[in-house]
């Protein structure tokens, strides 16, 4: 082959190197974005061939780099891009946002109020949502509430439930607040007002037009009287419930308006009255309301006895009554006997019923369930009256007995034919000693909860209770003198799995519940150590224990052995009692 020839040859080669190397430059430049590939020859003095053959091997070795660099970057590009990719494909999806506004709502009604605070401040939609959904509102009811009501129900618009409180010492909003109230919260099923002192007759009247599916209204230390009221009465014919506290514009004596029926008295289930001084202007309620299960009176002036009667007489599905510091006697009693349903009576500090009225309630009214006495340490209510209640009211699930002096003949028939009763609680008692509380013990089989306080037991009641009331899984014992953390530490052991209260406080006025709805407790609260006895042994042992006439030896030993250690502990209990709040709520 001529050198010509060669030349020839060379320049196709290098030309053919050239443009492969632009090809895989500008493809690599097209993926990295890099520089365009130069390729400079310098011969340097060599000759054509020489330079020839140099620029060719040159040409090649760097056609060879370039294109291993060009794959591998093309390679590293393409893991790139898979690996981007799958980070995109990771990245989990805003589920939140494709959830309905319905279900969203669903979740903001299950937290509380400051959660949802929170919640509306993450973004628009949250926001709004939140406020569509909140039924529940409760607004600090000063006098510049006017100004955002517009603003306040343009974001909640669903409101159903609302709160009016205003502090005792600022100006209360007005008729004009609670006008346009109404008309943004046409749906509003309650209300409750406290010291709206401004409220007239005149916007009560207004609201009761705008809000006529009203439910339940309560209102306390408010200023409007009898017209406003009525006002309700005579349009809201949903109403339900109606509680009325410290009403003070319903005129004193007899010049005052009767408030109802009304047209709410053909729904009215639920009549409470409480510091009134002419409640028994709300007869004529209370006479017309034929679907009433409740009456509450609480601290209302006048005499009861006779209205009484009269409601007796034409409602006769009542089911509840409470009468607190009222003036009624066993007149009232005998007239409440006529409500054969009646279920639940409270009496607490009605010195004139005794046990005359008592006996009639109980000889009637045999589906009783809860008995809640304040004897108010008049001891007109005492064993007689107690025994009617055990002999006919054999469905009696609770009793509570405060400053009453029950014996053990009572109570002892009590807890034979009382075989439902579940809640017990005995508060300033001088009668109910150790045989009591061993008799109750015994006989008790279903009681859950007992409450003795002020009343003079000791440590022996310990022993009865370790092996009777089989049910029995709460126990409180508060200023009773007699009880130390000794005997409590010892029934601990003995039943592991029964909640122990001790409470060593100074004595207070005497207050006990024993129902379920959780009254606050303050006392202290002992930790079980050792498990229950069985309900077997129990049973076997009971007769042994109560009829033990003191304490027993083994009883004594086993109390020696326990004392020591728990000395200094008991004594820092007491001490730490005396620091919290006393309270005799059981």
């Amino acid at each position: 082959m001529t050198m010509t020839q060669k030349r020839a040859d060379n320049r196709g080669t290098w030309g053919k190197t050239v443009a492969s190397i632009s090809t895989v430059g500008s493809r690599s430049g097209e993926a990295l974005a890099g520089p365009s590939i130069v390729i400079r020859s310098s011969l340097m003095g060599q000759t054509a061939s020489t330079a020839a053959v140099s620029s060719r091997r040159d040409s090649n070795h760097s056609h060879r780099c370039r294109s291993r660099s060009a794959a591998i970057l093309s390679t590293m590009h393409a893991k790139e891009n898979d690996s981007f990719h799958y980070v995109v494909d990771c990245v989990p999806s805003d589920y939140i946002s494709n959830l309905p506004d319905e279900c969203l709502a669903c979740i903001f009604q299950s937290l509380g109020s400051g959660d949802r605070k929170r919640c509306s401040l993450v973004c628009r939609r949250w926001l709004q949502v939140e406020g569509q959904s909140r039924h529940r509102l409760s607004l600090n009811a000063q006098s510049d509430l006017l100004l955002v009501i517009p603003s306040i129900f343009s974001r909640f618009d669903a409101v159903t439930k609302l709160a009016l409180k205003c502090d005792r010492k600022s100006n209360s909003i007005g008729d004009d607040a609670l006008i346009l109230i109404s008309l943004r919260c046409r749906n509003l099923t309650r209300l409750k007002l406290r010291a709206c002192r401004e409220l007239t007759d005149a916007g009560m009247a207004i609201f009761a037009k705008n809000c006529k599916g009203l439910k339940k209204l309560s209102c306390g230390s408010c200023t409007f009287g009898a017209k406003g009221m009525n006002a309700v009465l005579d349009n809201c014919s949903s109403l339900e419930e109606l509680s009325v506290k410290r009403l003070r514009g319903i005129t004193d004596g007899a010049v005052a308006e009767p408030i109802g029926p009304g047209v709410a008295a053909s729904s009215l289930k639920t009549i409470c009255l409480k510091d009134l001084y002419n409640g028994q202007c709300f007869g004529p309620l209370i006479i017309g309301s034929k679907k009433l299960r409740t009456v509450k009176l609480f601290r209302c002036s006048g005499d009861w006895d006779k209205l009484l009667e009269v409601i007796a007489n034409r409602v006769t599905g009542i089911v509840e009554i409470h009468l607190e510091k009222l003036q009624v006697s066993d007149t009232g009693l005998a007239a409440i006997s006529n409500c054969l349903y009646l279920e639940v009576l409270h009496l607490v500090k009605t010195p004139e019923c005794t046990n005359l009225g008592l006996k009639s309630m109980a000889e009637h009214c045999k589906l009783l369930r809860k008995l809640h006495i304040d004897g108010w340490k008049t001891n007109r209510i005492s064993d007689d009256g107690l025994i009617a209640v055990a002999k006919h009211c054999p469905n009696l699930q609770e009793l509570v007995l405060i400053s009453v002096n029950p014996t053990r003949l009572s109570l002892e028939l009590l807890a034979t034919n009382c075989l439902n009763l579940e809640r017990l609680a005995l508060c300033g008692s001088e009668t109910v000693g150790d045989a009591e509380i061993s008799c109750i013990a015994a006989k008790c089989i279903s009681l859950k909860k007992l409450c003795i306080k002020s009343c003079p037991v000791s440590d022996q009641v310990m022993e009865a209770l370790a092996v009777g009331c089989p049910n029995l899984v709460k126990v409180k014992m508060k200023k009773c003198r007699g009880v130390t953390c000794e005997g409590a530490d010892w029934l601990r052991r003995n039943r592991g799995s029964l909640a122990i209260n001790l409470d060593s406080c100074e004595p207070e006025h005497q207050e006990a519940s024993v129902s379920d709805s959780g009254a606050q407790e303050n006392g202290l609260e002992l930790p079980p150590v050792a498990p229950q006895v069985s309900a077997a042994n129990a049973a076997g042992n009971t007769a042994s224990a109560v009829n033990s006439g003191g304490r027993s030896m083994s009883f004594r030993a086993r109390l020696g052995l326990i004392a020591g250690k728990n000395l200094v502990v008991c004594t820092l209990r007491r001490w730490s009692s005396f620091s919290g709040s006393s309270s005799y709520n059981c």
